[in-house]
């Protein structure tokens, strides 16, 4: 009988606490998928926006962060989305323009200078018509695009001065037209391929450089693969916080609101935290060896002004052009 009153008191207990559990446990998740390190000074964004949804929800969102692309590619995860799933990831415009070709302009050559001006562009009432557009393209919610990590430059193993010294050399690239484009009008050849597969494949051999932002080559450690920077600045790269628009849909308002409201915070957190980083980013690398060489750009933006005409951009180009200048 003892025996018994105590056998149910433990299941009563353990089912209590059980419940308990239940009760905190968060009603929603969300999984964000990035191919960043957490060295990246875009991670501590990243960060933010967990620790702000969590608190401003209390508790009923969870988000949980998986960098250097744990979760697959980009467009793997993309994909799930699309499909539903409670995932998200920072992607660029590039990736996003399969879906919905306006945001492929946000990738375009010598589009906007720092993150200053890129913002204005993605944070105005013509990128919100495209947000809405994406919706119902393909399926997807954006949460903020104002994750900039900083302007790309060339990464080789020769010295660049001018856009003939690329001839002949196959550079890595995202696979969307925006990028392979660029860096075709530059006079390289492009060969798109996943970014964790750059180290290995600047190792062997298998390409002669790439393009990317200073966060990413030491985040890569690609100063281990490369001898020389070349400081074009030829794609100013602004991301955004892509997550499915049909799980997003299944939110209450008020926490639709949070998610969209925190991410624009934490991208501000995320953009100027790189910003202020780059100066001791380019530092570590010349101080590992990395010759790092400031170049006139003007040829290279000569080179890649047909860009615009070749992909349709020269109409939206204009538009974007009076929100930079406003």
């Amino acid at each position: 009988m003892k025996i018994s009153r105590l056998t149910t008191f433990i299941v009563s207990g353990v089912a209590g606490m059980t419940m308990a559990m239940a009760a905190h446990a968060a009603d929603y998740t969300l999984s964000v998928n990035t191919a960043l390190a957490t060295s990246d000074p875009l991670y501590k964004g990243l960060e933010a926006f967990v620790k702000n949804v969590d608190e401003r929800t209390k508790g009923q969102i969870k988000v949980t962060l998986f960098p250097n692309s744990q979760l697959g590619p980009d467009e793997d995860v993309l994909e799930q989305a699309r499909a539903g799933a409670p995932v998200a990831v920072i992607v660029d415009g590039g990736r996003l323009a399969v879906f919905e070709k306006e945001f492929g302009i946000l990738g375009a050559p010598y589009l906007a200078q720092g993150y200053d001006g890129i913002r204005k562009v993605v944070t105005s009432d013509l990128f919100e018509t495209w947000v809405q557009k994406l919706r119902k393209a393909s399926g997807h919610q954006v949460l903020s695009f104002n994750w900039w990590q900083g302007e790309r430059h060339l990464l080789t193993k020769k010295p660049i001065t001018k856009p003939a010294d690329l001839n002949g050399l196959v550079l890595r690239t995202p696979g969307a037209p925006v990028w392979t484009e660029t860096v075709k009008a530059m006079g390289g050849t492009p060969t798109p391929m996943p970014f964790s597969d750059v180290y290995s494949a600047l190792q062997l051999g298998t390409i002669d450089g790439t393009e990317a932002q200073l966060p990413a080559v030491v985040g890569a450690n690609l100063q281990e693969v490369i001898t020389h920077i070349t400081k074009t600045g030829h794609i100013n790269l602004i991301t955004g916080l892509v997550t499915s628009a049909a799980w997003f849909d299944s939110l209450p308002e008020d926490l639709q609101k949070i998610l969209r409201e925190e991410s624009l915070k934490a991208g501000d957190i995320a953009s100027y935290g790189t910003r202020d980083a780059l100066a001791s980013i380019e530092q570590q690398l010349k101080d590992d060896g990395v010759e790092v060489s400031e170049v006139d750009t003007t040829p290279f933006k000569e080179a890649t002004q047909g860009v615009y005409e070749k992909l349709g951009y020269s109409d939206l180009h204009k538009q974007v052009d009076e929100i930079l200048n406003q």
